[in-house]
Formats: structure tokens, sequence, C-alpha cells
């Protein structure tokens, strides 16, 4: 059983492991359900998906029907205006079969024109705000990917009260000087205010080489099992974060299974020589590589 923490002040007891719904995009049911019944083998109560996942609502759906009570239920809006976000709830809520979510969140809000809309009135945020107040969500987040993220979240902060944030976090990001100053602000706010940290990432590689597929997510993953059990372990290893399981719905029983791991977390050295041994490279540069 994956161990639980609260997710920031919502009252969720969540799994420290989330599950990555988008590993559902491109899945048949059966398959589907195959994956989700790892979810309650290792009691992980928290699912993420988003409305852009290709057919990961449809996929939880039927499991939505029997188990809602068990699962934490977040989904997203890529949405920037208040009428977008709330047609975009709402279509979810159709599509996962259900009256509510526990947390709507702004999709991989990053681009400051698209942070000014969905903040602006009659923007998403102001929309999810009264969509909350009707009952078709508890909670509202905001998510990101890049070297940027962790510098607006704290914007975002400063603008609306967030219940979570999300974001990437592992050894190759943290060691950029400037991200990591960032994420470190943010995790001094989202502690003092009771904000959910969920990281992504965690078990990245490196960008896929050019040619090579299939590709069950947009990254190249670890491969090696002692390097992706670190790899976990380094995230969790600090307390209060989350760690969403990756879009390779094969990686799931592996994080699942490193994340009851015993013993020390990683050392920067251990990490270090991973870094060198399976060649991992960064994943953005603040530049040409910000957008997925």
């Amino acid at each position: 059983m994956t161990d639980r923490a609260p997710f920031g002040r919502t009252g969720h007891e969540s799994s420290r492991i989330i599950f990555g719904a988008a590993a559902l995009g491109s899945m048949r049911q059966e398959r589907a359900d195959q994956v989700l019944a790892t979810l309650l083998e290792f009691g992980v109560n928290h699912i993420d998906t988003a409305a852009s996942y290709g057919d990961s609502e449809l996929r939880i759906a039927p499991w939505m029907a029997e188990h809602r009570q068990r699962f934490f239920l977040a989904t997203k809006t890529g949405e920037r205006s208040g009428d977008g976000a709330r047609a975009s709830l709402e279509l979810s809520l159709t599509r996962l079969g259900v009256d509510s979510v526990d947390l709507i969140q702004l999709h991989n809000l990053v681009e400051p024109d698209e942070w000014e809309v969905a903040h602006a009135p009659g923007g998403a945020v102001e929309a999810l705000s009264q969509a909350r107040d009707e009952g078709l969500a508890r909670f509202i987040g905001v998510t990101g990917h890049g070297l940027r993220i962790a510098g607006m979240h704290l914007r975002s902060l400063e603008r609306f009260d967030f219940s979570s944030v999300l974001l990437p976090y592992n050894y190759s990001v943290m060691s950029d000087d400037r991200y990591r100053a960032d994420l470190e602000a943010l995790l001094g706010v989202c502690e003092e205010r009771g904000v959910a940290v969920q990281t992504i990432k965690s078990v990245a590689r490196r960008r896929w080489p050019e040619g090579v597929g299939p590709q069950f997510s947009w990254y190249e993953p670890l491969a090696d099992g002692d390097a992706l059990t670190r790899a976990v372990r380094y995230v969790l290893g600090r307390p209060g974060l989350f760690l969403n399981s990756s879009s390779d719905a094969r990686l799931l029983r592996p994080t699942l299974e490193a994340a009851a791991v015993d013993g020390p977390v990683p050392t920067d050295e251990e990490m270090a020589a991973d870094v060198e041994r399976h060649e991992i490279q960064p994943l953005f540069d603040g530049a040409a590589l910000e957008r997925i």
C-alpha cells in the first residue's frame, strides 16, 4: 500500500502516488480496466486526468459509477476564457459520468498573455470559482511545465487562492539554479498556505531521439529499474510532495513498487551518477524547449 499524506488543506488524505490518467488516453476499456485495478491493489486513491487527455475521462467513467467514493477525482481545462472553461468543465463532468469533481485545474498556465486572460474579469478563474460555488468542483488548482512555471505559480498564488499546484520535479530539473530557487520559494508559500504540491516528470530520462517510437509518453522514461526506484524515492523523500505517475502505463506498477521501498533518500552523489550512467538530459531549457 502506498503512503498517504494530507493533500494541502483540502481534507483529503491522498496517496502520495497520484495516478496520471493521461496513460488511459488511447486505451481500449478492457486494458484501462486492468490499469485502474492496479490502483485498488496499491491503495491509490487519487486520479488526475484532463479534458485534453484523449479518451481518458471516458475510460474512467465506468469506474466512477462503482468506485466514486474511493477516489479524489481531478481534471483540467486548457481554456482561458470564462465561457470556455465553464463549457470544458461541464463536458468533463458528462464524460466522467459524475455530478462534480474534487479538483478542477487550469492546465499549463505559463504564458503571460494566457495568464492575463485567465485571471481577468470574465476569465477562467472567475468562471471556475462560480462553478465551485455551485458545487461542480470542490477545489481549484493550477498546473504547468517548463523552467518558468515555478515563478508563474508564485504569481498565480499572489492573484488567487489556488488549492494546488503541479509542476516538474526531478534531480535534473532541480540542478538548474534558477528553477531550484523559484521552486524553493514556491514550496515555502505552499507550506505556509496549505497548498498541495503535485510533481511530474519524476522518471524522465530525456526527450525522445529523432525517429524513435512507439512512444507512450512524450519524453523517454528511465528504463533501468534501480534508477527508476531512486528517481521515485528522490521525489518522495521530500515531505509534502505528491508524485503523478507517467503517461506510460507500463511504468505504473514499477513506480508504485518503488514508492513502497524502505530505505534512505538517494544522495545527490547517487542521483548524479545516474545522470551520467543513463545520459539523463533536461527536458526544458527556458527557451526553445519550453513547450512540450
